[in-house]
Formats: C-alpha cells, sequence, structure tokens
C-alpha cells in the first residue's frame, strides 16, 4: 500500500489505558502498510477527573518501561521502520511544572500537547452535555485551549484542536470555523507566535466526522495565518486504524496549501515532501 505520507505520528499500544494492542503488533501493521516511519504517542493525563464508569481509567506511563520496550523493538525493527518516541500530554493549567520537568527528564522525540479535560470534565462523556447548549461546550473547550496555552507551551504540536466535535449531540452538522473563527484565530496566532504546530489527526474520519481533526477550514486557515509546522497521525489504538485516510489527509493538505508535512526527531522538526 502506498501513500503520499509515509509517516503516522500518533498512535496508541497498551502503554496507554485505552489501548490494550502490544507495541510489536503495531510496528508490524505499519511495516505491513509500507509506511516509512511511526511514532508512538502515549497518553499521559495525570489528574484525570472521575467519571462515570465501573472501572476508573488511569491514564498514566510507566515511562521506563515504555522507553525500554521502545528501545528494544526500535533496534529489531531498524532495517524496516523507523520508530519514536513520543508521548501525548493531557493539558491541564495546573499541570504545566510537572510537564516541563517530564520534559527535561525524558529525551522524547515527539511531544503532542492535547485538551482532554475541560475544567474537570472529559467532554467524551454525554455528561458533559447534559443541560447545556452544544454551542456552549464547544466554546468553552476552545477556551481552555487558550487557558493551556498561557501555562505551558513546551510541546511541538497541539493535537486535535476541534477533539469535542467527535462526542458533542450533534458532532459536527453545527459546527463550522467560522461560527468559532474569532476564538480559533485567537488559537492558531498563539501557536505560531510560540512555534507550536499542529496536526492533522484522521480520527474524525473514523468517528464518522468525514473531516479530520481539527477540521479542513482549520487547516486552511493556519497557513494562511503562516502556520508551517504540520504533523499527520490517525490517533490509532490497534492496528486496523494506523494511518487511516491518509490519502484524504494528503489531499486536504494539499489543497490548503501545503507542500509538505512534518515529522519530528528529538523534538526538532523534519519536513518531508506531498
Amino acid at each position: 500500500m502506498n501513500h503520499i505520507i509515509t509517516w503516522d505520528c500518533h498512535m496508541h499500544s497498551s502503554f496507554s489505558a485505552d489501548s490494550g494492542t502490544p507495541m510489536e503488533e503495531m510496528i508490524r501493521r505499519a511495516i505491513d502498510l509500507g509506511l516509512c516511519g511511526i511514532c508512538f504517542t502515549e497518553h499521559l493525563d495525570p489528574d484525570y477527573p472521575r467519571v462515570p464508569e465501573p472501572e476508573q481509567p488511569v491514564f498514566s506511563v510507566d515511562i521506563p518501561a515504555y522507553r525500554d520496550i521502545f528501545c528494544t523493538l526500535r533496534q529489531k525493527y531498524q532495517n524496516q521502520l523507523d520508530v519514536r518516541f513520543g508521548i501525548e500530554l493531557g493539558l491541564q493549567p495546573h499541570l504545566g511544572n510537572y510537564f516541563h520537568e517530564l520534559l527535561c527528564d525524558v529525551p522524547f522525540d515527539f511531544v503532542i500537547g492535547s485538551s482532554h479535560i475541560v475544567h474537570g470534565s472529559d467532554p467524551y462523556y454525554p455528561e458533559f452535555f447534559q443541560d447545556r447548549r452544544e454551542a456552549d461546550c464547544y466554546m468553552e473547550y476552545f477556551e481552555s485551549i487558550l487557558e493551556n496555552l498561557t501555562f505551558f507551551s513546551e510541546m511541538d504540536v497541539y493535537g486535535h484542536i476541534d477533539y469535542i466535535v467527535r462526542y458533542g449531540p450533534n458532532k459536527n452538522s453545527e459546527y463550522t470555523y467560522r461560527r468559532y473563527q474569532d476564538i480559533l484565530d485567537e488559537i492558531l496566532l498563539a501557536l505560531i507566535s510560540k512555534n507550536i504546530g499542529i496536526e492533522l489527526n484522521t480520527g474524525g474520519f473514523h468517528y464518522g466526522l468525514g473531516e479530520p481533526n481539527p477540521c479542513t477550514d482549520i487547516i486552511r486557515r493556519y497557513r494562511e495565518l503562516g502556520g508551517e509546522i504540520i504533523t499527520v497521525g490517525a490517533d490509532a489504538h490497534a492496528p486496523h486504524n494506523i494511518a487511516h485516510s491518509f490519502d484524504k489527509a494528503a489531499a486536504i493538505l494539499r489543497e490548503c496549501g501545503f507542500r509538505y508535512y512534518t515529522v519530528f526527531r528529538e523534538r526538532t522538526a523534519e519536513f518531508l515532501p506531498l
């Protein structure tokens, strides 16, 4: 299987609480797909709130074990696939110092900062939207991104900027970039000023949105405002979702004015042609 985009830079394995797939299975699938490289970005969401489930998920990572197995597998498959070491930080304003110290201690190749929690609640759960206007919930989510950027800005890219749209009661049927243009532009300008990129996350196609996260209009606007750093990832938690809809991702990037996409090695951007 040939892709114009040959790197998947957002994926999870059994080191993330919401995946049960061993790292090696993800690597083998990526090789089967003909990818050049992947980056594991395991979930780290400290202080994750209580949720309405029988078992409370714990989005922590055993980083020494993760690193040990990663290094073993990277060496094992070094002639077949370039495998890189990343993390997806679940941002909240009070965690800035914790994440700063973590990144000083651990030599990640790539760091995604994502908003999963909004003022103590995860919009993954319907309770977040209960008895509230969907538009108000979406606005609160975007406001929380700006709050997070005030307290922490050491990530390489901001993950799936409109993540909340995956879980809203109407998903993206009433959602557009223009409806939230002012705050989204403020977010994009803040990211560009801090030299933080965005990602094109094809998980939106998996969730039935018919669009990536963020949506095409946000990606286009990011480029219009001068944004240059954009990674591509499927947000796969199982092998069958690796490189999901990458053909669509390549077309969207070109439509939005990009002639390259970005991967990271040792926290340094590398630009690959489309």
